[in-house]
């Protein structure tokens, strides 16, 4: 069992704390907020508790989006590195001294700091051609791949600068709901389902950058 005591977590989410694993400072370890997953399932509607609980644990669902179909494709074609180039690499669970977490690889920059958020970079520097690029080169990796993902928001995604531009890299959003992905097998489904989360994710790059003062839901009215 890892020990993480005296740890804090270098970042955290509504569903997750982050933390950096004690043994191998290359490794990250997901660990649930049970309280606030309770919760979630609390304010759910009948329908959907009637779908259980474990649909709101993160880690079990990080752990079936590694399984999905366009990944396990890829491996079998002997193309694995091919996944990893904007996903860290996923280790699997492991125990810990807060419970069980996933492991998985640990983004970081040039200079061995936490890579940060497309969501921080946009607030501190805007979209520069830069950013951009590894965006758009992000976006092509989705269509080549056809591994799905859930809506793609700017704080599910770090950017790292150890490459000759900058490269993002999916935190967490990994794996399609049920329905689309049990839709997976229908020829072609899985290019229309890509396209429109890139476009929702193109608008919402828009509402990041946006100065009119609008919710993201009013926002996506209004386009």
């Amino acid at each position: 069992m890892l020990d993480l005591s005296s740890k804090e977590p270098f970042a955290q989410g509504y569903n997750r704390k982050c933390y950096e694993h004690p043994l191998a400072p290359d490794r990250c370890l997901k660990i649930l907020r049970p309280e606030n997953m309770t919760s979630r399932f609390q304010r759910a509607s009948l329908a959907k508790k009637l779908l259980g609980k474990s649909r709101l644990n993160d880690n079990t669902q990080e752990t079936l989006a590694h399984k999905q179909r366009a990944i396990k494709h890829l491996v079998a074609k002997g193309q694995e590195e091919l996944v990893w180039v904007h996903l860290p690499k996923f280790y699997g669970s492991v125990e810990t001294s807060l419970g069980k977490a996933n492991e998985s690889e640990l983004i970081r920059c040039a200079d061995g700091s936490v890579a940060p958020t497309l969501e921080r970079l946009i607030k501190e520097q805007g979209l520069t051609p830069e950013l951009r690029q590894g965006i758009e080169e992000f976006l092509s990796w989705m269509r080549k791949t056809k591994i799905l993902t859930r809506n793609l928001l700017p704080h599910n995604l770090v950017v790292s600068d150890r490459f000759d531009h900058p490269r993002l890299f999916l935190v967490d959003g990994l794996g399609a709901p049920t329905i689309p992905q049990a839709l997976d097998f229908v020829p072609g489904w899985s290019s229309r389902y890509i396209t429109r989360k890139i476009e929702r994710f193109r608008k919402r790059l828009a509402w990041e950058q946006s100065n009119e003062g609008l919710s993201w839901e009013d926002f996506q009215a209004l386009r």
